[in-house]
């Protein structure tokens, strides 16, 4: 397997990325329809689900997006690819959709102003199309935009995640094999640390060995930004690891896919983690001992043998339905008296 073919399959996505930046409804179907396998698996986060290949994703995903946002565009900030651990070839997408929020979108009330929803997207490829994608947009992020999150705050800080501070997240040319293979076994290495903390507690983790004391860990919005290994541990890992701390990752299980070129990691699976929520609970949910999955697709980057920053999103929607909320039907309750309403619509 030589490392041009990941740089083909990157280069494979180029025309739907610009179809996506110069958003036009018909240029963006075909390059869909061109990219994709017709029997394509496409995975989005909810309240999408699985969609019925590259029509699916257009006429469910992109179609609406853009009917209350006609300006989009899409933002790439990190194009990678590589081969997974299965043995899979993937191309990892990170970057957010851009444009003026001008009419509801999933019943979220628009602003009138420009609104920005971050994207991790992962393309399995076959003969340079695309065989299954595993999507996260960050619903949650339109929503407190528009003042409409009816969950817990954040821990973490709430902004518009930036890119790499190295500006070099937009891969091109052959994939460095030396490089890669240093970058993904920092990122095993610190992933099996994790593991540890159930038997060996924070100090078997040893966080200092694999993470920048300037890191940055870019969460999903309703978790937040940490900055540094106290900012991490403080506003995601303590009250994460006290609400589950049997969690299991899928890539310790074996079934989820980490890759990496050059100083870029990603990983992804559909779910990515097992886990029952217990002892004080997470995010505002009490604890029940309720088993659930989770949907998390991440990217890191390394610097000098440490990371220096990670990108997560998780699939906060899917996390509370499963614990029995709806959490786009409680926003349409919070956010009834933002309209006007017919003495009717109180009845």
């Amino acid at each position: 397997m030589t490392d041009e073919l990941h740089a083909r399959n990157r280069a494979a996505l180029t025309p739907l990325r610009k179809a996506l930046y110069d958003f036009d409804p018909e240029v963006v179907s075909r390059a869909l329809q061109a990219v994709f396998h017709p029997q394509a698996v496409v995975h989005l986060a909810t309240p999408f689900e699985d969609l019925d290949g590259p029509l699916g994703l257009y006429g469910h995903g992109f179609r609406p997006l853009y009917h209350a946002l006609p300006d989009l565009e899409r933002r790439d900030t990190i194009v990678m690819a590589g081969p997974g651990g299965s043995g899979a070839n993937w191309v990892g997408c990170c970057g957010y959709y851009t444009g003026t929020f001008v009419r509801p979108w999933l019943d979220i009330p628009p602003t009138g102003h420009q609104v920005a929803m971050r994207f991790h997207e992962f393309y399995r490829m076959e003969d340079g199309k695309v065989v299954e994608m595993q999507a996260l947009w960050d619903i949650p992020e339109v929503m407190l935009q528009a003042r409409a999150w009816p969950m817990a705050p954040a821990l973490g800080r709430e902004w518009q995640v930036p890119g790499p501070a190295t500006q070099d997240g937009v891969l091109c040319g052959p994939r460095d094999p030396t490089r890669s293979t240093a970058s993904l076994k920092l990122v095993a290495d610190m992933l099996a640390g994790l593991g540890k903390f159930a038997t060996g507690g924070v100090e078997a983790m040893r966080l200092g060995d694999y993470w920048h004391p300037k890191c940055n860990w870019y969460g999903p919005s309703g978790i937040g930004t940490g900055r540094g290994i106290a900012g991490f541990r403080n506003w995601h890992q303590i009250p994460f690891l006290n609400a589950m701390p049997d969690r299991v990752g899928s890539t310790i299980t074996g079934k989820g896919n980490l890759f990496a070129d050059g100083d870029y990691v990603g990983v992804t699976a559909w779910p990515g983690m097992h886990m029952s929520i217990s002892g004080d609970g997470w995010l505002g949910i009490a604890s029940a001992g309720q088993q659930i999955t989770m949907r998390s697709l991440d990217f890191w980057r390394c610097e000098n043998g440490l990371i220096r920053e990670n990108w997560v999103l998780v699939d906060l929607l899917h996390v509370y339905r499963q614990i029995g909320v709806d959490v786009l039907a409680r926003m349409r309750e919070f956010n009834k008296a933002r309209s006007p309403l017919s003495l009717q619509d109180w009845t």
